[in-house]
This record gives structure tokens, sequence and C-alpha cells, in this order.
């Protein structure tokens, strides 16, 4: 396993236990998410690269921008929570409420 391979491995799995383990806020998990998708966004980049083949050079952008409607959702729910309870608190939130 080449050096840059082990480094997006290790930070992909860095947000997945960032995401397992911390629920404190909502915004914590809002950015382990983020961190998975840019290195997914790496990983994929780099494999596009690597194979030479035209097709595959728009799935990165693909990713990308799922990423970037992941994250203005993310943020519009946070916005959203914040000012109906008051705090980011995931367990604060009651889904079972309106």
């Amino acid at each position: 396993m080449t050096p840059i391979y082990f480094t997006i491995a290790s930070a992909f799995i860095l947000g997945l236990t960032g995401l397992a383990f911390n629920r404190s806020h909502l915004l914590s998990a809002l950015l382990c998410l983020e961190g998975m998708m840019l290195s997914l966004f790496l990983a994929l980049a780099i494999w596009s690269m690597t194979m030479n083949s035209p097709s595959l050079s728009l799935a990165p952008m693909i990713l990308l921008t799922f990423s970037a409607c992941e994250a203005s959702s993310g943020l519009a729910l946070l916005v959203a929570a914040t000012r109906t309870h008051g705090t980011d608190h995931l367990n604060n939130l009651n889904l079972l409420q309106c």
C-alpha cells in the first residue's frame, strides 16, 4: 500500500470513527461526513487518473456535486434545528416531536 492510499484510507476511517463515537453535536457529525466525502473524492480522482480512461474522469465531479448538495442540506438542517430547539446537541433533538 502506497503512502497516499494509506493517508486516504486513514482519513476515511478517522471520519467514520468520529461519526460513530462523537455524537454530541450535529455540526461535528456533519464535519465527519464532509471529511469522509472528501477522502472518497480524492480516492476516486486518483483512481481515475491511474486508469487513464476518459469515461472515468467525470466520476469525481459527480461525487463532488453530491457532496456539495449533502453539505448544503446538512447546514440547512443545522440552522433549522438550532432555530427551533436553541442548540445543536443531538441528545436534545427528538425526531418523534413536531
